[in-house]
């Protein structure tokens, strides 16, 4: 890193600049990074799904959020580079005391959000420090064996997987641009490309995504912006006349085009880059910023959809309990490491009907490791699973019909009084949750104080949030509806898919989360006339019973633990084998208090 750091300062040197922003994104603001735009990596070490490293002449830093504080500390040199917690010291303070007077800082337009840009740029001007768009990002420059883009083939999404045929969804999308008194919409984010063109690929990893741009007018036509060599007759013709393919390479000359028509334009200022309001600006468009229409309207499942969901749960369920049967008969021997769970666990999954692949990389962690929120195991750090330990596994799949995404914990022997306590506590935020009933309009923010209330009055906590949308065969991870203490501008609507995991991490010992994915549904309960909403819980796999304090627990939570327990064994026991039934209702015996 310190070679690769010396040749990025020498490039700062010839283009005259004092420093260097390196966002963990590409042009697309894909949350899994595809390996060529792997810039904060390459430079860094550091391979978390969410950071950001600044370089100056003389200093160098790497800020990520709670969730990775501790992988930073392992992947990343500290004689390099000092290392920040992004609760605790923002970059723009940072930059701006590390940062000469009169300064020019460079960044890559394809990388960088206009309204984050503009608030950087307003504080460095007390210094009188000064932005500067780059045309070459300089790490491109020393990046001698950097990966190219993918060259794979798109695949079309069919009707009964989708619900809904693309051409309808062009069309009301258009309506909204017409009701927004503009011309035409641009969508940069692959997520709302794939659910808008009923397509998918495998360009980013474990995200069902193709490289691309694309340009939506009022009038229900498409201009689509995809590398030339991935095009093939059966996407063509899926497309329809109302689609037309241009190279990706052409898509900032029609960004400017677009003005030169005379045409308003929307664009979304937190999903569209700096680039694209460029190239919008030097063509002379009018430009509404508005958020992406396609994502809200894609959060918001239809029943083909949801069906899906709920088939690819049971299914993917039944590899869980495969797992979680070998696990319990193996675990203890002291033969099992993390990677070996990973590898078997992958093997169960890749038997079940419409499996595409995981929807991101299984977390599986025991002990300390199981402690780090977002641990990603390696040869170097695999830890063995020995007893007195709890592991942690958090994993999901990728089906034609579905994105799955589940944690459990498990001890492997037996657990201290502590470990059972803590996850106690966990698993009553987690029921909290599940049972929570709502007014319509109400945001992610009003529930996730329900996760967190067990936990408080023991002043415990944890850096995350409590829940995030799921996509349908697609992002495991999907906006704009979540369930964090800032998830309060989105309010939660009927057909959101999205996860339940409340957690707790004891650094250096061990972490307990707890995950299920749930449903936003109507709710028969009326209060004064109200609309009330609740969740419908879709993950069917047992919740461990051996770290259970029952007698913390309330009569409610314990129904609550039981009745989805009955569930489980339910819709699995005619689905696995003799020895798998045997383990399914021992896992899934009710719990009672003596």
């Amino acid at each position: 890193m310190d070679k690769r750091l010396g040749l990025l300062r020498q490039k700062l040197s010839e283009h005259e600049l004092s420093g260097f922003l390196i966002p963990h994104t590409d042009e697309h603001q894909s949350e899994y990074t595809p390996s060529y735009a792997e810039r904060l990596a390459w430079i860094t070490g550091f391979d978390g799904s969410a950071g950001f490293g600044v370089v100056t002449k003389i200093a160098a830093a790497v800020f990520v959020d709670g969730r990775y504080t501790i992988q930073a500390k392992t992947q990343v040199d500290g004689l390099l580079f000092s290392k920040h917690k992004l609760d605790q010291k923002s970059i723009e303070d940072w930059l701006f005391n590390n940062t000469e007077q009169g300064g020019i800082i460079g960044y890559d337009p394809w990388l960088h959000s206009k309204t984050w840009l503009k608030t950087l740029a307003k504080k460095l001007s007390e210094k009188n420090i000064v932005l500067k768009a780059l045309k070459v990002n300089p790490i491109d420059d020393i990046w001698s064996e950097r990966p190219v883009p993918s060259k794979a083939k798109v695949n079309v999404h069919k009707d009964k997987y989708s619900g809904e045929k693309s051409s309808c969804k062009r069309k009301r999308i258009a309506i909204e641009i017409k009701a927004k008194k503009a011309d035409a919409l641009v969508i940069t984010s692959l997520d709302s490309i794939a659910w808008l063109l009923n397509i998918r690929g495998t360009d980013v990893d474990c995200t069902p995504l193709v490289l691309s741009f694309a340009i939506l007018y009022g009038s229900g036509k498409l201009d689509f912006f995809m590398d030339v060599d991935k095009m093939n007759p059966e996407l063509e013709k899926h497309l329809g006349s109302f689609v037309t393919h241009y190279d990706k390479k052409n898509f900032e000359v029609a960004l400017k085009g677009l003005g030169a028509r005379g045409l308003t334009v929307l664009a979304d200022p937190k999903r569209s880059h700096a680039a694209i309001f460029e190239a919008l600006d030097i063509g002379g468009a009018k430009i509404i910023e508005a958020a992406d229409p396609c994502q809200l309207d894609k959060a918001c499942k239809n029943d083909v959809e949801l069906n899906g969901a709920r088939k690819a749960h049971i299914r993917d369920a039944v590899a869980m309990c495969r797992f979680l049967c070998w696990l319990d008969e193996h675990g203890t021997g002291g033969k099992i490491d993390e990677i070996k769970a990973v590898n078997k666990l992958y093997n169960f999954r890749k038997e079940v009907p419409l499996f595409q692949g995981n929807s991101f990389d299984t977390i599986s962690g025991v002990g300390p490791n199981g402690a780090i929120v977002h641990y990603r195991v390696t040869e170097k750090t695999s830890l063995k699973l020995k007893k007195g330990m709890i592991y942690l596994v958090d994993s999901g799949g990728q089906y034609l019909d579905g994105t799955t995404d589940i944690t459990r914990t498990v001890p492997i022997g037996a657990p201290t009084k502590e470990q059972c306590d803590n996850f106690t506590r966990v698993l009553k935020g987690h029921i909290a949750v599940a049972c929570a009933c709502f007014p319509v309009g109400r945001t992610g923010a009003h529930i996730d104080t329900l996760a967190r209330k067990s936990l408080w009055e023991v002043g415990l906590d944890y850096d995350h949030g409590t829940g995030h949308g799921v996509g349908s065969y697609l992002g495991v991870h999907e906006g704009p509806q979540s369930i964090s203490p800032f998830s309060y501008n989105v309010a939660l609507s009927p057909g959101m898919i999205l996860s339940n995991e409340p957690g707790y991490y004891k650094a250096g010992q061990y972490g307990i989360r707890i995950e299920n994915l749930v449903i936003v549904r109507n709710s028969d309960l009326e209060g004064e006339g109200r609309s009330m909403l609740n969740f419908e819980t879709i993950t069917m796999v047992p919740i461990s019973t051996k770290l259970l304090n029952v007698h913390m627990m309330s009569v409610e939570e314990i129904n609550w633990f039981n009745t989805y327990h009955s569930k489980v064994r339910e819709k699995l026991f005619p689905l696995l084998d003799e020895k798998e039934k045997k383990w399914l209702v021992q896992a899934t015996e009710p719990i009672i208090i003596h």
